[in-house]
């Protein structure tokens, strides 16, 4: 035990309840001594206690959760505060604020002294979970942890290293510990497709972010979790990456992990609420730390977001208050969640943990992949891999850790920004019809909604929508149109009969770079505003359309042209060689999805002993040679079971 650490928050403590007595005029106490003992008390209370409340409170369901979150911690100050002689408290609704200040203050002044120094909060997670030590049987057998940094280019991570942005990751590759590859993300560069590959080996049925499936007429969009569920139903052989006792954290797809949390794919499966979330919720160094620290991150998006203004920084997007808050949610909240569960199940031992971490891909949507605010959120993951590291310390088995990354990201005024019109207008304009946007998923929603509150009479004939006659999925600088009233894949010939003039002013418009379709004669054809270029046979007529968009494109489109479900007509972005910048479809000044610029130019840092045996060319490739990896050290079978001292992997199972 750390003796003058442990001083320190009781001083801490003491400082925190003095201001908490100052600030409500129901709290009394004859001197400041009282207040100390309280103070102990109260912290002791609530290392005694809590294990057993989140274990009762879980059992009661999300009803009791929620009441233990607001009233846990009162019921622990009011006891406190009622068995100390000399200290007045004027009911159970005074000691309810009490509480909230002192753990707020508390919160705040942890967070003020122990500033760079990750061991405090290292040290409350390898506490938090001692319970373990006794359970859990030591093994040499190593296990790894794979993080996974959303949206991270490989050029990026170099310069970002050379910078001094990543320390711990830097740490890593000076040491010789590990090493940096690239990989090279085959089209579409999101993280359903990446995720679908890398934790299952499918990538070949996502083919965009979002898309339409013409024989059901239903819009597939993969961060919504019936939908997720339904393409990891394609994508499971029950051989995933995380088959044999591995553990799923904020991913989409579970790689078929046995303890998947806070994952898209099986979020809906899950009833009741789990231990590790009652844990947290009711933890005041988790929960209420990582509220004051929320609400320090959405100070600090509205200052950089009123800096860029001021700046005049291009491009830039308009940063809603949804997106402050859900930067709040995720470079916080998320974060300090994932955390957690991934430091109980390696002191659990479980074999593998696959976690994606979101933080830096969602501000620099917003943002732009290289402005301060994104590489500081970059440096905020790094900083969890050290504590990570510290955590893998006392694991009941040595970690290998791997970190990767499933896309990076191109930067660019939006299609709208530049041109005053979205390319669903733009389709409308040229081919005279209404059409049905792929992104909005809000009116979808509401509709779900107005279903749930008003059901369809029993007597009613349920008569099946009119289907548009185009709709339009967008995916970063690419998009996906369905001609939807019209069965199966449509060919060049036939589009051009329906909208002669549509293409030719499509492939000549300044932020159109390319269109992808399906000729009868020619199979795959890319069209140019100056040429074509027929894929099968790799001819081009006049200028090339794909001059400049990367060694990959021609064979990753001929790869998205055989891919279930894939559109009628394949759009992307102009991309600018010289700035390197894309239009995105989307309002996002960073984005991925088709090509141009370094979206699809993943990372891969694994230990330096570990040879890279295959061309990394896809996310298929990469899961390939991650499950090769895990086989070789032990941390799973060939066959995709269990490998040895496995961990118990049930998230319902309760503490003894």
């Amino acid at each position: 035990m750390n003796v003058p650490r442990a001083a320190g928050v009781v001083l801490l403590g003491w400082a925190a309840l003095a201001v908490t007595f100052l600030l409500l005029p129901g709290l009394s106490a004859d001197s400041g001594w009282q207040v100390l003992v309280a103070a102990v008390l109260i912290g002791l209370f609530g290392v005694a206690l809590r294990p057993a409340a989140v274990a009762l409170l879980t059992r009661v369901g999300w009803l009791g959760v929620v009441a233990g979150w607001l009233l846990a911690e009162a019921a622990f100050v009011y006891a406190a505060l009622t068995v100390i002689p000399g200290i007045s408290v004027d009911g159970f609704g005074t000691a309810f604020w009490a509480s909230w200040i002192f753990a707020t203050l508390m919160s705040a002044g942890l967070w003020l002294i122990t500033a760079g120094q990750p061991g405090i909060v290292t040290t409350h997670l390898i506490r938090s979970n001692r319970r373990f030590r006794g359970q859990v049987p030591h093994t040499d057998t190593p296990g790894v942890v794979i993080v996974q940094i959303d949206g991270l280019s490989a050029p990026l991570a170099r310069w970002a290293f050379e910078a001094g942005n990543l320390p711990t990751l830097g740490r890593w590759l000076r040491s010789g510990s590990h090493t940096l590859d690239e990989w090279h993300a085959q089209l579409p560069a999101t993280t359903p497709a990446s995720q679908a590959g890398l934790l299952h080996g499918g990538s070949d049925q996502v083919p965009a972010f979002r898309w339409y499936e013409k024989e059901s007429g239903r819009l597939v969009v993969t961060n919504q979790p019936a939908d997720a569920t339904l393409v990891e139903s394609r994508l499971s052989d029950g051989r995933g990456l995380l088959a044999g006792g591995g553990v799923s954290v904020s991913n989409v797809f579970s790689g078929d992990a046995a303890t998947s949390l806070l994952t898209m794919s099986t979020v809906a499966a899950r009833s009741g609420p789990k231990r590790y979330l009652s844990a947290y919720l009711l933890d005041p160094f988790g929960l209420t730390r990582s509220l004051v620290l929320t609400l320090g991150e959405i100070v600090k998006e509205l200052y950089q977001a009123r800096r860029q203004r001021l700046r005049r920084v291009e491009p830039r997007i308009h940063r809603s208050g949804s997106y402050v808050l859900l930067r709040g949610a995720t470079n916080v909240l998320l974060r300090h969640l994932n955390v957690t569960i991934l430091a109980e199940h390696m002191m659990r031992g479980a074999p593998v943990l696959y976690c994606d971490f979101v933080d830096y891909d969602e501000i620099a949507h917003h943002a732009g992949p290289a402005r301060p605010e994104s590489l500081a959120a970059l440096e905020g993951i790094d900083g969890i891999l050290a504590e990570l590291e510290e955590v893998a310390v006392a694991a009941p088995r040595p970690y290998h850790f791997v970190v990767l990354s499933d896309h990076g990201q191109s930067q660019g005024a939006t299609f709208r920004q530049r041109y005053g019109i979205g390319l669903d207008r733009l389709l409308r304009d040229y081919a005279g019809q209404v059409l049905a946007s792929g992104d909005d998923e809000q009116e979808g929603r509401a509709r779900a909604l107005r279903a749930g509150l008003m059901p369809t009479p029993a007597d009613a004939v349920d008569e099946p929508p009119e289907r548009p006659e185009f709709v339009v999925a967008a995916s970063g600088n690419l998009a996906l149109v369905y001609l939807a009233r019209r069965p199966g894949r449509q060919t060049l010939e036939q589009i051009e009969e329906l909208y002669p003039e549509m293409l030719d002013k499509l492939v000549t418009h300044p932020g159109i770079g390319w269109i992808a379709v399906r000729s009868a004669e020619h199979g795959p054809v890319v069209l140019g505003g100056r040429g074509r270029r027929l894929l099968d046979s790799d001819r081009v007529v006049g200028g090339d359309p794909l001059l400049g968009f990367g060694p990959y494109a021609a064979a990753d489109l001929r790869r998205h042209d055989r891919l279930a479900h894939a559109p009628d007509l394949l759009v992307n972005s102009s991309f600018d060689p010289v700035t390197q910048e894309v239009a995105a479809f989307e309002e996002l000044v960073g984005c991925h999805g088709g090509m141009g610029g370094w979206q699809d130019r993943p990372v891969l840092v694994h230990p330096r002993a570990w040879p890279v045996e295959l061309d990394l060319t896809g996310a298929d490739a990469v899961h390939e040679q991650l499950c090769r990896w895990l086989e070789k050290f032990g941390a799973r079978s060939s066959s995709g079971g269990d490998g040895p001292a496995a961990a118990r992997a049930d998230d319902d199972a309760e503490d003894p």
